[in-house]
């Protein structure tokens, strides 16, 4: 480097400290890279287990003689567990599929039955959730989903669009329309004056009202109530400014506050709000820009550190949004949304012998995601989904099993020493994202009785290397026969895990340990 392009380097690096300071002035927290940042220790670990060094001789062997006694190899399979997999989705921006000459329920169904996919998506608009204080008034739709999704064993994630550009009515429900004022936006969103989203006269509640805040808070009390913890739901979005609830109000500049520092104090107001509530339920929080100066950074930042996740609404985005989805912490999960194409010549985006949805599974496996949106955009119907399954099928079944993390007990080593004996479990993750959360491993016998049982790390076993736990076995010298399972604990709910293995399970997800090697 010359001195000239120094000087360049060094006044662009000066610009960007200033435009920090200003920033963090304001009360903003100012973009950062995830890699390296310190995001605290992570979500608690209880029962921790020993985790090395594991020395095999001499007076401070920790293992003595430790002898690899079984080893697993990796699924082929698609494997269902909770925090990963393909969702299917009911409902998008404009409502379920309602296809001619086929019920709501029959095209419902068909896109909860898709067998590769192993949870459900629905997102309804807040006016369509309740028409009236003290109450929610669901849809016929969510219902159905809520019950064929509980009949073919797919959880359900969702989100309330508080406000929708795709939607001819105001995302508020009518009770707070004469209520709270709503603030034009000012600008064009300019394109095809027959779709609703270039047509609409676009405007914006004034979320600090107080009868906004009460309503909101009341209709976030009444879903927590009712699906916060419920075996049925996996995840819900939180609920953040502007278009789709996703933290924007794109094309248009600006917000409806004051001034930006009002915008971030009401947001971090709901953003904690969202996150008192669900208590168990994992909320996921968008990694949008901050386009609007709305405090998206802090509800992120809270989200991560309060155990929550993270998600984006496509792939081929902002390089702040890559650069969060790709270095955030191994115990946070990541949603990816992005619409396929159907298996149309003319939709395919085939170059270079690549079609569009092919590139798009690349990318969102680069990422290390959890979870990846199964939908067409604005044309939802299983049909669509499967004209293009039907003629490449090889790329959604590849992400269908490697999404997320696929955990098996690669290593287990034996070892005996005075008193009794101890397994050393070496944990392999095969999949692209840590485990998010906590990994419990529990040794049984037979009937039941735990023998012993304790955590790893947080966001451990990773997709490369392998991560050793011991579970010590006092007064037990023969380990043949005992059950290994595992859970995820998330916030404060436990999962059932099942093993990403090929050797044969049990029919609880739990390997029967025996000497195969």
């Amino acid at each position: 480097m010359d001195r000239r392009d120094f000087l360049k380097v060094g006044a662009g690096s000066a610009a960007v400290a200033a435009a920090f300071g200003a920033r963090a002035a304001r009360g903003e927290l100012p973009d950062h890279n995830w890699a390296g940042y310190d995001w605290g220790p992570g979500p608690d670990v209880h029962d921790r287990l020993y985790q090395g060094p594991f020395p095999n001789y001499g007076p401070a062997a920790i293992a003595p003689g430790g002898d690899v006694v079984m080893g697993t190899t990796p699924s082929r399979e698609i494997v269902p567990n909770f925090g990963m997999g393909l969702t299917a989705y009911v409902s998008g921006d404009i409502g379920p599929p309602r296809l001619p000459g086929q019920t709501l329920e029959r095209s419902i169904e068909d896109i909860v039955s898709l067998p590769f996919t192993q949870k459900v998506y629905l997102r309804p608009n807040w006016r369509e959730v309740q028409t009236r204080p003290g109450r929610l008034d669901l849809p016929d739709w969510w219902r159905i989903t809520f019950d064929l999704a509980r009949a073919y064993g797919k959880r359900v994630g969702f989100r309330i669009m508080l406000e929708n550009p795709d939607f001819a009515e105001p995302g508020m429900p009518a009770f707070l329309i004469d209520k709270v004022p709503s603030v034009p936006l000012e600008g064009v969103w300019a394109g095809d004056r027959s779709q609703v989203r270039y047509a609409k006269k676009h405007a914006l509640p004034r979320y600090d009202h107080p009868a906004y805040q009460a309503a909101f808070e009341e209709l976030n009390a009444l879903l927590a109530d009712q699906f916060n913890g419920s075996p049925d739901v996996e995840y819900m979005d939180t609920m953040m400014y502007g278009f789709w609830g996703e933290g924007h109000a794109w094309p248009f500049e600006g917000n409806v506050f004051p001034d930006d520092a009002s915008a971030e104090r009401t947001w971090r107001k709901m953003m904690d709000s969202q996150v008192r509530r669900w208590t168990t339920t994992p909320l996921v929080t968008n990694t949008q820009p901050d386009f609007n100066h709305v405090g998206n950074a802090a509800m992120l930042d809270r989200s991560v550190r309060s155990g929550n996740w993270i998600r984006s609404d496509t792939i081929f985005i902002e390089n702040t949004q890559i650069e969060a989805l790709s270095n955030r912490p191994a115990w946070t999960a990541a949603i990816s949304e992005v619409g396929m194409t159907t298996g149309a010549p003319d939709q395919l985006g085939l170059v270079d012998g690549v079609t569009r949805n092919e590139q798009i599974i690349d990318h969102v496996l680069a990422v290390g995601a959890n979870y990846w949106s199964i939908w067409n955009w604005h044309n939802i119907a299983a049909a669509n989904v499967l004209s293009y399954y039907e003629r490449y099928p090889e790329p959604i079944d590849r992400i269908a099993r490697r999404i997320g993390y696929r955990v098996y007990p690669a290593f287990i080593w034996a070892f005996e020493r005075e008193g009794g004996a101890g397994l050393v479990i070496g944990l392999a993750n095969d999949g692209v994202a840590g485990v998010p959360g906590v990994l419990r491993l529990t040794l049984r016998r037979e009937n039941g009785e735990v023998v012993a049982s304790g955590c790893v790390d947080p966001g451990y076993p990773r997709p490369s290397g392998i991560r050793q736990a011991l579970l010590p076995l006092p007064g037990i010298r023969d380990w043949a026969g005992l059950r290994l399972s595992a859970e995820i604990e998330v916030k404060s709910a436990r999962y059932p895990m099942r093993w990403a293995c090929r050797q044969t399970l049990n029919a609880d997800g739990s390997l029967t340990l025996r000497r195969n090697l």
